[in-house]
């Protein structure tokens, strides 16, 4: 990358943030100016900046970016908190999810025959993690109820987390059934990368985290390291992982959840990093997504995949969603209000680059592109919507709630939020 790139991207994150509070309470979020500014300085614009998909900085940001996402998102969820009181998102995780790329499979293998069943499988779990970043407006609007907040906010932290193991797996069976390896060396790779993974980031989390914590309590640490140290747990569970075999993302994600549930008390330092440098590196992702990997995939776009994207915001999601939440008591509109804001962002873009460089099947460059599509279609429609439609639930939950007793405004204690 050279001098003007960079001076370009530098340029774009200070011009964002010279309007960034006053764009917060509009319908243009920050994902939708990235994607923007990327399809305008790109490939698909003035090509002003020099990105092509083979550059390593490129899976490197990404990868990095979901690293961080996928840690710090784990180290919010209180999982004593969950069990007892927010049975909504864990519906949505355990009834919701599976059924969303049950669904999403068989609905790909009809559409795209020659994908046959593991490769539709592979799609299916690409564009089924959420990204409640993309719906900002929602999960921080005070006036829309907290357990619905908390819902989609939970939901989104932890599906992808969910998907990565499933997706891996999907991958090895796409090789065995098209006949480029062994069954035993998937199954083997599977077993290690699945296995391995969670054993060393729960590792590293326990033992990092305490040694952390008792640095702090000692007073041992300044506060911009503890920032610092804690961040860096992510990455060494990362490449401890795999180093051994296993799967770097998913001890990321283990190590996070770890480390919000035995050492909370520095739990507070990992947030603000994910609420500054965290969404930094969020935004470069969309910025190179517009710039780079859109257009990339729009060469192998087909019409049938874009139809597959459009159902997969839409019925592939709102219709798992809903069946989910059956016997909850909540109000039709809930439940398609929660069905909808489940947008598709960074974890989407980071497996189907995993697609493309690391585990190849047949039809990569198909997924890619479809999966792509929906991450675009998600960036545009849930920023679009994503305010006036939390003001629009908010008025006929309040009205509700006057009427009579509304579950979703039944009380529970508060979570952080993405």
């Amino acid at each position: 990358m050279d001098t003007t790139s960079v001076t370009i991207v530098a340029l774009a994150i200070i011009l964002y943030s010279l309007v960034s509070a006053r764009l917060r309470q509009s319908v243009i979020t920050a994902p939708i100016v990235f994607v923007s500014f990327g399809l305008f300085v790109g490939n698909a614009g003035f090509r002003l900046i020099d990105f092509r998909l083979e550059h390593d900085v490129i899976h490197l940001l990404a990868e990095l970016t979901l690293i961080v996402v996928l840690f710090t998102d784990a180290s919010r969820i209180d999982l004593k908190l969950l069990r007892r009181e927010h049975d909504l998102p864990v519906r949505l995780l355990t009834i919701g999810l599976p059924l969303c790329m049950l669904i999403g499979t068989i609905t790909a293998w009809w559409l795209f025959p020659e994908f046959g069943f593991w490769q539709a499988a592979v799609l299916a779990a690409v564009v089924a993690p959420t990204d409640a970043a993309l719906a900002h407006a929602v999960v921080t609007n005070k006036l829309v109820p907290t357990r619905i907040r908390q819902a989609i906010s939970v939901e989104s932290g932890l599906n992808d987390g969910l998907c990565l193991p499933l997706f891996l797996t999907f991958l090895c069976a796409a090789r065995v059934a098209e006949h480029l390896e062994t069954t035993a060396y998937w199954v083997q790779f599977a077993a290690m990368q699945i296995g391995f993974g969670p054993l060393v980031g729960i590792c590293v989390g326990y033992i990092g985290g305490k040694l952390i914590e008792r640095s702090a309590i000692h007073k041992w640490i300044s506060h911009s390291f503890l920032e610092l140290t804690t961040i860096a747990l992510a990455l060494v569970a990362y490449g401890a992982a795999e180093s051994v075999g296993g799967n770097g993302f998913i001890a990321a994600f283990c190590a996070g959840l770890t480390v919000g549930n035995v050492s909370r008390s520095i739990c507070r330092a990992i947030h603000e990093f994910a609420d500054a440098e965290g969404q930094l590196l969020t935004l470069l992702v969309f910025l190179i997504f517009g710039a780079v990997l859109l257009p990339q995939a729009y060469s192998n776009l087909t019409f049938t995949g874009m139809l597959f994207a459009i159902l997969a915001l839409t019925v592939l999601r709102m219709l798992p969603v809903a069946i989910s939440l059956i016997g909850t008591r909540l109000r039709g509109e809930t439940r398609w209000f929660i069905g909808w804001f489940g947008p598709r962002g960074v974890a989407s873009i980071v497996f189907a680059l995993v697609l493309l460089k690391e585990i190849e099947v047949p039809a990569r460059q198909d997924i890619f592109a479809i999966a792509m599509a929906t991450v675009a279609l998600s960036v545009f429609c849930h920023g679009l919507t994503a305010y006036p439609l939390a003001k629009w639930y908010a008025v006929r939950t309040e009205r509700a709630k006057e009427i009579s007793a509304a579950m979703e405004h039944e009380p529970l204690s508060e979570m952080p939020f993405r």
